[in-house]
């Protein structure tokens, strides 16, 4: 039985049943209307054929690492860099057709990967910066350094593309706050404390990974969190534009762009995670919510983990 404050978003035998008839499968060219807002339930290399060129603004890939991991019935076997390198290769090239000329593209791994991911899309892409964020989980170890972070590549498919900056400033407390004749000098105080809004680097210390009592966890073995999807969506694609996540698992992408008023397409081989990326889909349509993150109809802002504000939405949104 499930602790009592466990909000971790399961799967019936009725849910499957039922988001299945939502999923969508390809045998023949696509256009756009007919697979915008899916969730297409196939093999990523049985889909590539059928997709339709220039389509992408945004193409968010979490391909699997190069580890030994289980997904649903699907084993991922861990092999040479070269053979990992050479299998990044085999698909890779063959999304390229469907970004648009501004797009962008973002690609993650871990630092077994991180080196072939960079070598893969710098034959395709412009690489313009390699962003490192903080698991804050991961497994002690006594012979080694503990494994907590996690890589992202930042591309782009040209010289001109987006990248809106004042919308993914981060909040963080002030706790030295300098004035300047009696007034706040760049932060401002609030009932709440003093905080400064900073604009993004590219070291990530202020995302949690899903855990049970977050509403937004499921079971998928490597699901990417809500609050990390915002920031590379709200940066990189304008209201209205298109994400591509070809490996969808449980729809944290799709889940994100609807949430933040983009269209969406993914892509999931497993019928588990394609159902739980459709009933996330579904909740989306009550609740935009997405935690680490406060936005409204104009303007949004992403808080410092454990800041105070934060702190108390969170537990507000609890129920604690």
């Amino acid at each position: 039985m499930a602790a009592p404050q466990n909000r971790t978003l399961t799967l019936t035998a009725s849910d499957q049943k039922k988001y299945s008839r939502r999923l969508f499968r390809l045998h023949q060219p696509a256009s756009l209307p007919d697979i915008l807002n899916r969730t297409i339930h196939q093999d990523l290399f049985q889909a590539i054929p059928f997709l339709p060129d220039a389509f992408v603004d945004l193409l968010f890939l979490d391909p699997p690492y190069n580890l030994t991991k289980t997904f649903g019935r699907t084993l991922f076997k861990s092999s040479s860099a070269q053979s990992y390198e050479a299998w990044l290769e085999s698909w890779f090239p063959k999304l390229m057709r469907m970004l648009k000329p501004a797009a962008s593209v973002y690609l993650c791994g871990d630092w077994r990967t991180s080196g072939a991911l960079q070598r893969v899309a710098e034959r395709y892409l412009t690489v313009r910066n390699r962003i490192t964020w903080e698991r804050e989980k991961g497994r002690g170890a006594q012979r080694n350094w503990k494994n907590a972070s996690e890589d992202i590549w930042f591309c782009t498919a040209a010289e001109k593309f987006t990248f809106n900056a004042s919308a993914v400033k981060l909040r963080r407390r002030v706790l030295a706050p300098y004035r300047s004749n009696g007034a706040p000098k760049d932060w401002s105080s609030t009932d709440a404390g003093n905080f400064r809004e900073t604009f993004a680097s590219n070291l990530w210390t202020d995302i949690s990974v899903p855990f049970w009592s977050m509403p937004e966890n499921t079971a998928h073995p490597t699901q990417k969190p809500e609050k990390l999807l915002a920031k590379l969506i709200l940066a990189s694609s304008n209201a209205g534009e298109v994400v591509f996540d070809p490996f969808l698992g449980s729809g944290t992408a799709s889940v994100v762009a609807k949430k933040l008023g983009r269209h969406f397409v993914g892509i999931e081989q497993e019928l588990p995670f394609a159902c739980l990326a459709e009933k996330r889909l579904a909740l989306a349509e009550g609740d935009k919510s997405i935690q680490g993150y406060t936005h409204d109809d104009t303007s949004g802002v992403f808080w410092e983990r454990n800041s105070l504000s934060h702190r108390k939405k969170i537990l507000r949104d609890a129920g604690l």
